[in-house]
């Protein structure tokens, strides 16, 4: 990355101070969690669990928490990386009205960001879809760890958002934990593919960025609608759109500007520009 490009990211967002944030995926890769796109936008692995086969098929429940078992540690153990920091610094710096983010491992919280809607909902809770009461993930991790030993010794490579690729297992032998309080149906608290994002989230993040100057996307591909429909709302409002991602994404003909490459050799030097400001 030249110096004139991180003056140029530095410049625009000191003309557009009432950043509306949006991140993906690519923020947290550096923190050991993969993504789910390759740089053309495509699915690197089968899509993930959909919303209606996870709540109408025991099969599916037990494949996902089996692949879980392997997969969620890394999700709990995941910590800030330079791209978390770097965005709660602009925040701290008076440069971030809202961050909205696609992802649901909590690492923007970690890192000390406060204004954070998290779009998809959070991995570190399950909750119970007959009584609805909330349960920490590590603690039914646990639960269904001392259910399945034999799970318990297995490997596989890791997969986004606590999934693993655990593949030739007879998931049938997996004993799905069932609600500690009410004996009902436990799923992570999260928004799973071919779910919608509840409307409230929706319009309190779509009232934040009518208020804000600019749009700036972190690490996402846009390929998901439910990110995706920001940008169009952007450009309604007439809100320029900045992107910093690796790759194509589902809005570049929409993007004022775009930066395509590592993001934190583009955020890096913008925000120590945007720290040695006299505030």
């Amino acid at each position: 990355m030249t110096h004139s490009t991180a003056n140029a990211l530095s410049d625009f967002i000191q003309q557009h101070p009432r950043l509306f944030i949006l991140t993906g995926a690519g923020c947290s890769t550096a923190s050991g969690i993969p993504d789910y796109r390759d740089k053309n936008g495509d699915w690197k692995r089968q899509p993930p669990v959909q919303h209606r086969d996870f709540l109408t098929r025991h099969a599916t429940r037990q494949r996902f928490w089996a692949r879980s078992l392997v997969g969620w540690p890394l999700m709990a153990n995941a910590r800030p990386n330079t791209v978390h920091q770097s965005l709660q610094r602009l925040e701290a710096k008076g440069y971030c009205r809202q961050l909205v983010t696609q992802n649901v491992d909590r690492l923007h919280q970690q890192a000390g960001q406060q204004r954070v809607i998290d779009l998809h909902g959070r991995s570190d809770q399950v909750i119970c879809m007959d009584c609805h009461t909330l349960h920490q993930r590590n603690h039914v991790h646990q639960l269904m760890a001392e259910a399945n030993p034999a799970f318990r010794e297995y490997t596989a490579t890791a997969a986004p958002d606590g999934d693993a690729d655990l593949e030739g297992i007879d998931f049938s032998r997996f004993r799905v934990t069932d609600c500690p309080a009410c004996g009902g149906m436990l799923k992570p608290n999260v928004v799973f593919f071919g779910d919608n994002v509840p409307k409230e989230r929706v319009f309190t993040a779509l009232d934040s960025l009518q208020q804000s100057d600019a749009l700036l996307v972190v690490g996402s591909s846009l390929m998901v609608y439910s990110g995706f429909r920001f940008c169009k709302q952007a450009v309604k409002l007439n809100i320029p759109i900045v992107a910093i991602t690796q790759g194509k994404t589902r809005a570049d003909e929409l993007l004022t500007l775009k930066l395509d490459g590592d993001i934190s050799e583009f955020l890096l030097p913008a925000t120590a520009m945007l720290d040695s400001l006299t505030p």
